[in-house]
């Protein structure tokens, strides 16, 4: 069995027990998954919160098991991957999706600390992540 943290087109986190990533797949692609909120099939594998690594025998374990720095390169590949860089227009085309003149996408970019106030007074949701440049390919 595996477990994949799942997300329907409206933005609906959940969990699906499948027993293989072609399971998985197979059924998403039959429109065999929906979502448990809103019965969307529309459905994408999301980033996990965590990545544990296992040891094998003689190897040691990296903090208690946990190989951060993998796990920080998996998070910033997916932000690559599944957020659209608009640069320093970030708080203007946030504020367009907030208020459905632009549609609804994940987005990345940078903003000033003004812009990130008047976005919080807007009530517009979003996280501040510092993202280095990073040679994921290296593998030391």
């Amino acid at each position: 069995m595996i477990v994949f943290d799942l997300e329907c087109s409206d933005a609906h986190r959940f969990e699906g027990w499948f027993d293989s990533v072609e399971a998985f797949e197979e059924q998403t692609a039959a429109d065999m998954v929906e979502c448990p909120y809103c019965g969307d099939t529309r459905i994408r594998r999301v980033l996990s919160p965590v990545s544990v690594k296992r040891s094998s025998p003689g190897e040691a374990q990296e903090s208690g098991g946990i190989d951060y720095r993998r796990l920080a390169l998996e998070v910033l590949h997916h932000i690559r991957e599944n957020f659209e860089d608009v640069g320093s227009e970030f708080a203007a085309e946030a504020l367009k999706i907030h208020y459905g003149a632009s549609e609804k996408r994940n987005i990345r970019g940078s903003a000033t600390r003004e812009e990130e106030k008047t976005l919080e007074e807007e009530g517009v949701a979003f996280v501040k992540l510092p993202i280095p440049v990073v040679d994921d390919k290296k593998k030391n």
